[in-house]
């Protein structure tokens, strides 16, 4: 999930560089980078990713 979220903030800092536009002094391109780069290092480090079960069951032979 935080890998899509990174890929959309990414692809919005890349149609506001296009354009040469921000949306003020604090969202700009450059924020919006860092954001997408701690979503994705977020993913990487698996965060976000569910609980998993750990089942302690013998399997069957």
């Amino acid at each position: 999930m935080l890998a899509i979220i990174a890929a959309v903030i990414f692809g919005l800092a890349l149609l506001l560089d296009l354009a040469n536009a921000s949306f003020g002094t604090v969202l700009d391109g450059g924020t919006l980078l860092m954001a997408g780069l701690l979503c994705v290092a977020l993913h990487l480090a698996g965060v976000g990713a569910g609980a998993k079960s750990i089942s302690f069951r013998r399997r069957r032979r």
